[in-house]
């Protein structure tokens, strides 16, 4: 009867053409709209400002300085090294995790992906707070600590559906385990290792609160100099170069990243994932206590280092830092428990908004169409965007309307960056859903928002809320929008607060700012792993 019924149901839903295109239109509309105005209206107006204000012997003044050079060498350097070292650590972490069943593995892989949903500013704090690197080699150490969940997730996924016996029959015929590394399990990991590189670069290379932190006033990249000539030095016409610079470079990372990443995702789908063995011999045990020292070493040293800080008084321990967090702070800052206040409910306001906006445009992607195409394209948008050009092209689009002024701009940033997890979770989830539960339901007399209802809304709400999770955990650790943005009365969040105290000397205000940043990354860790632990497949594209 279904099989029957189901081709007229059909006809019908295209019967009704007209009504649903102007439903899909209208469902469109509301996540172009606002992508259009909170992120192509301030892409633009940094072009126009960067090409159509500055002339081109003004440009190339920029361009050809030597800050600028200085600032682009630097910006590539720390890119690549941190991309090289994060490999290098990850692979013994994802090996370990992704072939072997041992005592701890489930844990090993949360600890993980903690450093990668905490704010950047806690973990350049914890980092400098070991006091072991200083200048770029403490730079590449707190890239490694936030990235290296990159290269656990993605390549140790990959590496888990290898199949063993190609390894095996390499190693039965005498190979070393050098030599099946080199000829038969790299090659086969490459496409992984490239994809993890491509996200790990992306984010070296748009790195803010991490340079800031470790680098101090000499050490800076592109990113950091669109900051410093716009907020301290008042050069919009530089900041706007350096922004259209950092913008064309960061898309091109994005559509790199994403393109490994679809044929990564494309080749795993339908692979059979081989149980993980046991550890049996001396290497497998080797390699295990490499991974679990790694993750102690890059992990669990200086995030405890950041809370035994937060505790230190003078030569002993106690709660003064922690007490300091409800005291006004003399530095012209919030008060702490207020900027974290602030925090929450920006992150919720960004959350929901995220939620809404990434919904409608997933509805309509998930149709295949070519308005759902155009959605797609306008919705991966700030992907490409960095967070500290958003922010400087807030200043310029804005510039003529109250609502530059007003601190719901911040959560609407905020918003703008998690979009784009909302869509990655809920296109697939959306697209999962089997053609005939839709035509079971409308055959049995559902109408066409009970065939909805019973059918892509069940597959829908888990991965919203998965996504909304970690658009909240990602508004929480927001620094680089949010330091264009916000204003000393009422729009300070966490971050902004912890970088003003980290910003002045003394051992109060540090020890502060240590305890600002534990009670973060509390925050953002119990939504992280919340949610990861409820969906069971890490975060978004992870």
């Amino acid at each position: 009867m279904i099989t029957t019924v189901a081709p007229a149901v059909r006809r019908v839903g295209r019967g009704a053409g007209s009504r649903g295109a102007l439903g899909r239109l209208a469902l469109a509309a509301v996540p172009v709209g606002f992508l259009v105005v909170f992120v192509a209206w301030p892409i633009v107006a940094i072009a126009r400002r960067t090409a159509g204000e500055l002339g081109a012997g003004r440009l190339a003044e920029v361009l050809t300085s030597g800050r600028f050079v200085d600032a682009l060498v630097a910006t590539v350097g720390q890119t690549v090294v941190s991309v090289i070292a994060t490999i290098v650590v990850g692979l013994p972490i994802a090996a370990a995790i992704a072939r072997h069943e041992f005592r701890g593995r489930g844990l090993l892989r949360a600890v993980v992906l903690v450093p990668f949903v905490l704010p950047t500013l806690v973990v350049a704090t914890a980092v400098d707070q070991l006091g072991l690197l200083s200048g770029w080699a403490a730079v590449v150490a707190a890239h490694v600590v936030f990235n290296v969940a990159i290269v656990v997730r993605l390549v140790g996924g990959w590496w888990a559906g290898i199949d063993r016996r190609r390894i095996e029959a390499a190693a039965t015929l005498g190979a070393s385990p050098a030599e099946v590394f080199r000829t038969i399990t790299f090659p086969l990991l490459r496409p992984a290792v490239l994809a993890a590189a491509a996200m790990i670069g992306l984010f070296s290379f748009t790195s803010f609160g991490v340079i800031l932190v470790l680098g101090g006033p000499a050490r800076f990249t592109i990113e950091t100099d669109i900051h410093r000539f716009a907020i301290f030095r008042g050069e919009l016409d530089v900041a706007a170069v350096l922004g259209g610079v950092q913008l064309v470079t960061v898309a091109a990372f994005a559509v790199v990243a994403a393109r490994l990443q679809r044929r990564v995702s494309v080749a795993r789908r339908g692979r059979r994932v081989p149980l993980a063995r046991p550890v049996r011999t001396g290497a497998d045990r080797l390699l295990v206590a490499v991974a679990t020292s790694l993750v102690g070493l890059v992990v669990v040293v200086p995030l405890g280092s950041l809370v035994v800080g937060s505790f230190r008084v003078g030569g002993g321990f106690g709660l003064t830092h922690w007490r300091a967090l409800a005291q006004d702070p003399p530095v012209g800052a919030t008060r702490s428990l207020d900027a974290l206040v602030t925090s929450l409910t920006f992150a919720a306001g960004a959350a929901v908004i995220a939620l809404v906006v990434g919904a409608l445009a997933a509805i309509v992607i998930a149709r295949g169409d070519r308005l759902g195409r155009v959605v797609e394209v306008v919705g991966l948008i700030p992907i490409g965007v960095s967070a500290v050009t958003l922010g400087f092209g807030y200043l310029l689009a804005f510039t003529a309307f109250d609502f530059r002024r007003s601190i719901w701009l911040v959560p609407v940033a905020h918003a703008v960056i998690g979009v784009p997890f909302v869509i990655g979770a809920a296109v697939p989830a959306l697209r999962s859903v089997d053609q005939r539960r839709r035509d079971a339901v409308a055959a049995l007399g559902g109408s066409p928002w009970r065939v909805w209802l019973d059918s892509d809304a069940r597959a829908l709400v888990p991965a919203l809320r998965t996504a909304t999770g970690f658009a909240a955990a990602v508004s929480l650790g927001e620094f680089g929008a949010t330091t264009f943005l916000s204003r000393p009365q009422g729009s300070e969040t966490a971050p902004v607060v912890m970088f003003k105290l980290l910003s002045r000397p003394g051992d109060l205000l540090q020890g502060q700012a240590m305890a600002l940043a534990v009670a973060l990354a509390l925050l953002v860790a119990v939504i992280a792993l919340v949610v990861d632990r409820r969906r069971g497949d890490g975060i978004g594209w992870l």
